[in-house]
C-alpha cells in the first residue's frame, strides 16, 4: 500500500481529465494519466470516464504499480521513499524504472545520489518539459521527507494508568469510600441516612480529586 501523500502527489501532477487526450509524448491518456500501457482499458480518442471511474482506476493502477516495483527494491525503504518511487514509475513506466539509475543507486545504498538520478527523467519527446521538472522536485521532496513515528504518549510521560499521581488518587478514593461504607453498616435509622449522605459526599470528593490529578497529569504535572 502507498500512503495518502503519494496519492495526493500523483493526483496533483497527473490532473484528471474525463475525456481522452494526447499527452506531451503523443500517447492517448484519460483520467489521472491512465493509458493503455496500464493494461486496464484500451484508451483511444473516444474514451471517456466518470469521476468515480477515474478515481477507481487511479487506486487500482497505483496499487498495481506498487506491487510491480516492490520486488525490485532490495534496500530498506521508508513509506515516503517508496511513494516517491511509485509516483516516478507511474509516470515513466515500470520497465524504465527498473532500468533507472535512481533504483540502482538506492539499492546500492547511495541515497544522496538518488535525487539527481530522479531528475534525469524530465524529458518528453526528447525535450525538457517544465512540468516534469517540477514533478520530479515534488517526488524528491517526498523521498527526502522523514517518516515520523506516532507514539501513544509523549516521550518521558507515563500513561494515565501508570501515573503514580493517578494511582494514588484512585487508592485514596477507594479507601475513603470503603471506610464510609463500613461506618454505614454499623448504623441504623436516621443515623444511617445521615451517614449515607456523607458517604455520597466523600465519593464525589474522591472523584473530584481524581479528575484534578488527571488534568494535572495531562498538563505535565505529576
Amino acid at each position: 500500500m502507498v500512503n495518502q501523500e503519494t496519492i495526493n502527489l500523483i493526483k496533483r501532477w497527473e490532473g484528471c481529465r474525463l475525456k481522452a487526450y494526447k499527452c506531451s509524448a503523443g500517447v492517448w491518456t484519460v483520467g489521472y494519466g491512465l493509458t493503455s500501457r496500464a493494461g486496464f482499458i484500451e484508451v483511444g480518442p473516444d474514451t471517456t470516464l466518470t469521476q468515480e471511474e477515474a478515481d477507481w482506476y487511479l487506486e487500482r493502477v497505483v496499487s498495481d504499480f506498487a506491487e510491480k516495483i516492490r520486488p525490485m527494491i532490495t534496500a530498506p525503504i521508508t513509506e515516503n521513499q517508496f511513494g516517491a518511487f511509485v509516483s516516478l514509475a507511474y509516470n515513466i513506466g515500470v520497465g524504465a524504472f527498473q532500468k533507472s539509475s535512481a533504483l540502482r543507486r538506492f539499492n546500492a545504498g547511495d541515497l544522496t545520489k538518488v535525487p539527481d538520478a530522479m531528475r534525469m527523467w524530465r524529458k518528453a519527446g526528447g525535450k525538457v518539459v517544465q512540468g516534469l521538472v517540477n514533478r520530479r522536485e515534488s517526488e524528491i521532496k517526498l523521498f527526502l521527507t522523514p517518516v515520523v513515528e506516532k507514539s501513544a504518549a509523549p516521550e518521558g510521560r507515563s500513561k494515565p494508568t501508570q501515573s503514580r499521581t493517578v494511582q494514588a488518587s484512585v487508592v485514596q478514593g477507594a479507601s475513603a469510600v470503603g471506610g464510609a461504607v463500613g461506618a454505614l453498616n454499623a448504623l441504623d435509622g436516621t443515623a444511617q441516612i445521615i451517614a449515607l449522605v456523607g458517604c455520597i459526599l466523600i465519593a464525589l470528593l474522591a472523584l473530584f480529586i481524581m479528575k484534578e490529578r488527571l488534568r494535572h497529569w495531562a498538563n505535565g504535572v505529576r
